[in-house]
């Protein structure tokens, strides 16, 4: 059997193992001809740390090729499977569309991998000095709900290039789905490289078992992809921390837009699977004397408008008030369109990526990272107003801010007034991550801790050898 078959037979074999009543970690325990080691699941942080210093340790001794044909196997692999996979994920989750989480799972081929590892020289009369990215050992790994077999793929994809190993606790709503990846990944490694495992999952993730990992003494460090919860509790850590958390992102639109241009902006970034994504576009701000005609542009492309009494309705089903704060509700996050339409009496036609309407600045829906298909659209006085309520509604979280202009004095002040680790300018806020820009991907936008787009030399130590008075030939 080669190594196209064997990775088939095993994806067969784990989404049968998908039927209902059962879980992949029962059927990746229970299989025959299947270790626990092999498949990388584990109900005991210990083991799965130990199991992974193993991995890594082989991982390191295998060099750097390695590494590069690992990398290309994860991204042939997640490829191949979009379809079903996306499917999978859709199913147990039940949060957002299928369409965008098989193209979730396509865009991993843009990954980058060891090419971002490169070796800086110096050399002078004292001799010569190497500068490497060096691996950490074993990364603890927290994934969330929205993205679940895409962030631990892309993160697998990023760390294994960098020289680690992995433990994962994945969000409890979305663990199955990404068991039933991980556990394809460690046999098609296993088979072709002989390294077991790589990537070690909690099989049955809980709060407490993500606290284990928080605090594990050979865990020296943690990627946390998550709400301001997940994010809190990685950063209080007395270790390195890399913590990708949660974004509101703002959408400016002064009076010398291109309103046809913004609008598709608008629909694709925040469309993208129900608005799922944190770069998504949640709340836009537009210059009074242009608001009618981005309103008009919003329609034209294929959004469609919700009335004030719709949006009323909307707002009370969507967003409660709980003591102190709002809260968002979460049977509706990651729904169509259709779904939020039939909660206020609307029938929304298929193929409707967003909904749209004229809030007043006071609507919950412009200050909570609802992650629907609706974009409540602010009428302001002028540029002035609208920069002022993106950065406050932005909440400093410093993630990702857009903008619609071609006043370059307008587009420089709010990149320097919002300075988020994404600014998306004349374009969907997909476009700082490939689709529909440029630059590379990835599903953990590290903003708290100042990473930003993480990629493998995010995952690795700064060392240097230095040579002194040798090893020069000039």
């Amino acid at each position: 059997m080669d190594q196209q078959q064997l990775i088939a037979s095993v994806v067969q074999e784990v989404l049968k193992q998908m039927a209902p009543g059962k879980t992949v970690a029962t059927a990746s325990v229970m299989t025959p001809a299947r270790s626990v080691s092999t498949t990388g699941m584990f109900d005991n942080v210990d083991m799965a740390v130990e199991a992974a210093w193993k991995a890594q340790d082989q991982l390191a001794s295998a060099g750097l090729n390695v590494r590069d044909g690992i990398v290309k196997l994860l991204k042939r692999i997640a490829g191949e499977n979009a379809q079903a996979w996306g499917k999978v994920e859709l199913d147990e989750t039940k949060l957002g569309r299928l369409d965008h989480k098989i193209a979730k799972l396509q865009l991993l081929e843009k990954i980058p991998g060891v090419e971002f590892l490169k070796t800086h020289a110096h050399s002078g009369d004292a001799g010569i000095g190497l500068d490497e990215a060096a691996p950490w050992g074993v990364i603890g790994v927290i994934t969330p709900v929205t993205h679940s077999i895409p962030t631990v793929t892309a993160n697998a994809i990023a760390m294994i290039a960098a020289g680690n190993a992995m433990v994962v606790n994945a969000h409890p709503s979305g663990a199955k789905c990404l068991a039933m990846a991980c556990s394809v990944y460690n046999q098609a490694i296993k088979a072709k490289f002989n390294i077991d495992p790589l990537i070690c999952v909690i099989e049955t993730p809980t709060l407490r078992s993500a606290e284990e990992i928080f605090q594990h003494p050979r865990i020296p460090l943690l990627v946390a992809t998550g709400g301001p919860a997940v994010a809190r509790a990685a950063m209080k850590q007395p270790k390195r921390a890399i913590v990708a958390g949660p974004g509101n992102p703002p959408v400016v639109v002064d009076e010398t837009a291109n309103f046809d241009v913004a609008a598709k902006s608008i629909i694709q970034g925040g469309g993208f699977d129900n608005n799922l994504l944190c770069i998504g576009e949640k709340e836009v701000f537009v210059v009074a004397s242009v608001f009618d005609k981005m309103m008009a542009a919003m329609r034209k492309a294929g959004a469609v408008e919700l009335s004030a009494g719709y949006i009323e309705k909307l707002t009370a089903a969507a967003i409660r008030f709980d003591k102190d704060h709002h809260a968002v509700n979460k049977e509706f996050i990651g729904k169509d369109t259709q779904v939020l339409g039939k909660m206020v009496g609307l029938n929304i036609a298929d193929g409707v990526d967003l909904l749209f309407g004229e809030t007043a600045e006071s609507n919950p829906f412009v200050a909570e990272e609802q992650m629907m298909p609706f974009v409540p659209f602010v009428r302001v006085p002028d540029f002035e107003h609208a920069l002022e309520l993106a950065i406050t509604h932005e909440h400093g979280f410093g993630h990702t801010a857009i903008i619609h202009s071609n006043n370059l004095e307008h587009i420089t002040r709010m990149g320097q007034a919002m300075n988020t680790t994404l600014f998306a300018v004349n374009g969907p806020s997909t476009g700082c991550l490939g689709i529909g820009g440029e630059g590379y991907p990835s599903y953990s936008i590290a903003t708290p801790t100042g990473e930003g787009v993480t990629n493998p030399l995010t995952f690795t130590r700064f060392r240097r050898m230095s040579v002194s008075g040798a090893m020069r030939i000039v």
